[in-house]
């Protein structure tokens, strides 16, 4: 019998802050910030993932900031 190789994709980091926010916290308490051509437009995560369909649409390297309140959970590189 051969070895079977198993690759388990870790999540990004964004990834975590999603999925904790929309499945075990108040989704509504985030905001999401993302490159839309030469503006930065900021949104709620709910309002984010209806504008996005999904993520689909907005790539997460368009994302530069997703904040709790006040609080930045989530700083793209060089911004």
């Amino acid at each position: 019998m051969g070895t079977r190789l198993y690759v388990v994709a870790r999540k990004g980091r964004l990834d975590e802050i999603f999925s904790k926010a929309l499945h075990a916290d108040d989704a509504t308490l985030y905001s999401v910030s993302y490159r839309d051509f030469e503006n930065i437009v900021e949104v709620s995560l709910p309002e984010f993932v209806k504008l996005s369909e999904n993520f689909e649409l907005i790539p997460q390297n368009r994302i530069v900031f997703v904040k709790k309140g006040d609080q930045i959970l989530y700083r793209k590189h060089g911004n």
